[in-house]
């Protein structure tokens, strides 16, 4: 696959530029190799020429240039920009390219993209760190010599005459990277997407600030190997790529942001910060969050809220498949007066169509006043009834009797799912009203206890009266409620009302599965019997659905 990078100098010295193309650099340093005399060392392989310039009196081209419009005179100006056109190093095994090739490519995509700048052409064959793949260097001054005519892309009168300078606007880097696009698949090379943003983005200074620490890291290791001390890291991370580690491993398990928040600060002490809607991230040893952006798409909001999503679905499958409810039998304390209930809930998650009512004409008066309006009815009804069909064949119902049958069962269903529900909020209700009083009876607890050893009893309870009517009313109401006549601590009640929590909820997910489905089915049967010409009382949704939009 062929990248593009973009780097932009602020550096005066048009020639700096000449002797890196030309000549070794150290790859970790940035700094010439020298030979034992301190000469500069050529590459082993290199292809230059230059674009409205002589390649090797490029810099005092530029410089004449400037001093003509009085450009490029100040520190901070951009100088020159530098593009780097990387070719996958399959493209040499597979499809036979070449240095040749690859700077004959370069010079084209030059002249067609940065047309009217000094430009130098580099092809160089070695690839960063020995890596073996081809790449071209372009590097232009930032100020135009000539005047071209206006391209699509361009918006602004500096970018196509003379005497001004190169701006990378948004538009423009869409069409370099397109162009790249382009030629790579006429030449049949390996290319990706350039355009839709990377799922992990890692720029060229933290890829090289990764190759440092790394460095530094081995070496350090080593040292403390030689001592006889086992090093406990052996691969640098840097922030952003620890970051992204965190967010990855707090993502795969939360299921909405309030947990994702919590794990991602109890975990690894990273701070998510939330501004106009994006997600940025502070490291626990910076002072400046890092957005999501900067990481890559799968660490801003969009990604990570439907994963969250994706991670509560499943939860909620987990939970249903795994509580009474797909049981055959609820417990006992299901229901009042100790009786169980038989039922056989489907542990599935419903998605409702868009499958709407016929409407029923006759009953329909808007209909019987406007034949425009009547005929949108009739046309809607006929896509309903084809989507009536279509749900028939698909959910497998060879007769209307399947069909009824089917839409009896999920009643039934529906019915013995609400009835547990009731029975497990009655209960919830009934736990909480012993946390209640439990409380009120420890809360009192001590005054009613000097109550019992004061020696004037009734001046006692004159003056504390209300704290130990309420003790003595929460003592009497639990003693009714033990079955034992032990008090309930409280930890006891926590954790009984966690529970019946989880289970009312898991309840009633199903119910609201169960009565979708139930629903969906009264609909289907509703529209078989206008299909099959049944005479009919009106649907009681028929006034929601008489409007056809």
């Amino acid at each position: 696959m062929a990248i593009l990078k973009h780097i932009t100098s602020k550096n005066a010295d048009y020639g700096e530029a000449q002797r890196y193309l030309m000549f070794q650099y150290d790859e970790y340093t940035n700094k010439p190799i020298l030979d034992e005399n301190g000469e500069l060392i050529p590459r082993e392989e290199y292809y230059l020429d230059g674009i409205n310039c002589d390649p090797f009196t490029f810099d005092l081209e530029c410089r004449e240039l400037n001093e003509k419009y009085h450009k490029n005179q100040k520190y901070n100006e951009i100088k020159s920009h530098h593009y780097i056109l990387s070719f996958d190093p399959k493209d040499v095994t597979e499809n036979g390219l070449t240095g040749e090739q690859a700077q004959q490519l370069g010079l084209e995509y030059a002249k067609k993209n940065f047309p009217g700048h000094q430009a130098l052409v580099c092809t160089h064959t070695d690839g960063h760190n020995e890596s073996g793949n081809i790449h071209v260097h372009i590097v232009i001054n930032s100020l135009r010599k000539y005047d071209i005519e206006k391209q699509p892309f361009m918006t602004q009168r500096s970018e196509y005459r003379a005497g001004c300078k190169h701006h990378l606007t948004k538009n423009y880097l869409i069409h370099l990277k397109q162009s790249v696009m382009d030629m790579c698949h006429r030449e049949h090379f390996h290319q990706v997407d350039l355009l839709t943003p990377a799922e992990k983005k890692i720029s060229d200074r933290e890829y090289h600030a990764n190759r440092r620490g790394q460095k530094k890291l081995n070496e350090r290791n080593k040292q403390m190997q030689s001592e006889g001390i086992t090093p406990r890291q052996t691969k640098y991370q840097t922030q952003k790529e620890f970051l992204r580690t965190a967010i990855e491993n707090a993502a795969a398990s939360a299921g909405n942001l309030d947990e994702f928040q919590q794990l991602l600060a109890e975990n690894y002490h990273v701070t998510l910060k939330i501004s106009r809607g994006r997600f940025s991230y502070l490291h626990p040893e910076r002072s400046k969050p890092i957005t999501g952006r900067n990481l890559g798409t799968h660490y801003e909001k969009d990604y990570l809220l439907t994963l969250f999503e994706r991670n509560a679905e499943q939860q909620r499958q987990k939970n249903l498949s795994e509580s009474p409810l797909v049981d055959n039998t609820l417990t006992k304390n299901s229901l009042p007066h100790g009786e169980t209930i038989k039922t056989d809930i489907p542990a599935f998650i419903f998605i409702k169509s868009d499958l709407r009512l016929v409407v029923y004409l006759q009953h329909c008066v808007k209909a019987q006043q406007s034949d425009a309006y009547a005929r949108r009815v009739k046309l809607s009804n006929l896509q309903q009834m084809a989507k009536t069909v279509a749900y028939v064949q698909e959910h497998g119902y060879d007769t209307q009797e399947d069909l009824l049958t089917a839409f009896s069962e999920a009643q039934e269903q529906t019915t013995e799912i609400r009835k547990a529900l009731r029975s497990t909020e009655q209960q919830l209700k009934e736990v909480n009203e012993q946390i209640h009083y439990t409380g009120q009876y420890l809360a009192n607890k001590s005054v009613y206890g000097q109550f019992l050893k004061s020696k004037n009893k009734k001046q006692f309870r004159q003056e504390h009266l209300s704290e130990i009517t309420l003790y003595e009313t929460a003592h009497r109401i639990l003693k009714e409620k033990s079955d034992s006549g032990k008090l309930p601590s409280m930890k006891t009640l926590k954790a009984e009302k966690e529970k019946l929590t989880a289970l009312k909820n898991t309840q009633y997910e199903a119910y609201q599965n169960l009565r979708g489905y139930q629903n969906e089915l009264k609909t289907v049967c509703t529209n078989v019997d206008m299909i099959l010409g049944k005479n009919h009382a009106k649907h009681p949704e028929q006034e929601k659905n008489q409007d056809i939009s």
